[in-house]
């Protein structure tokens, strides 16, 4: 299953080597929900890590990844892992707002009825 959210770059670190065969580079996104700033970690692995290059902190960043959880000597950790980054300037950093004006039909489309019709209605 996989995710996309939009937010802005708040902190890239550098590729680090975690064995000699697997490296992962972290970078944090900030969000803004609700007047309430997030910071939300991802990670990226292997070929994916030069995927940040082109990004600088304060760029806004849309960033599309799966949740991965994994047990280890019975502690539990999840990670946010990144496979895809796109420029999210323009996009909103938060969901849609539900009640927003923008969503209802303005006046002239409203229906016309026309009078000529028999009303065929009981009441």
């Amino acid at each position: 299953m996989s995710f996309e959210i939009t937010g802005r770059l708040h902190k890239k670190y550098e590729t680090e080597d975690k064995t000699a065969t697997f490296q992962a580079r972290e970078f944090v996104l900030e969000i803004n929900t609700n007047n309430y700033m997030q910071y939300i970690k991802f990670q990226l692995t292997q070929d994916r890590c030069g995927l940040l290059e082109p990004y600088s902190e304060g760029q806004n960043l849309k960033v599309y990844f799966d949740l991965r959880g994994r047990e280890w000597n019975g502690k539990y950790f999840t990670n946010l892992n990144a496979w895809k980054l796109e420029n999210g300037e323009g996009s909103e950093s938060h969901p849609e707002d539900p009640f927003s004006t923008e969503s209802f039909p303005s006046d002239d489309k409203e229906p016309v009825f026309d009078d000529k019709e028999e009303d065929d209605l009981p009441f």
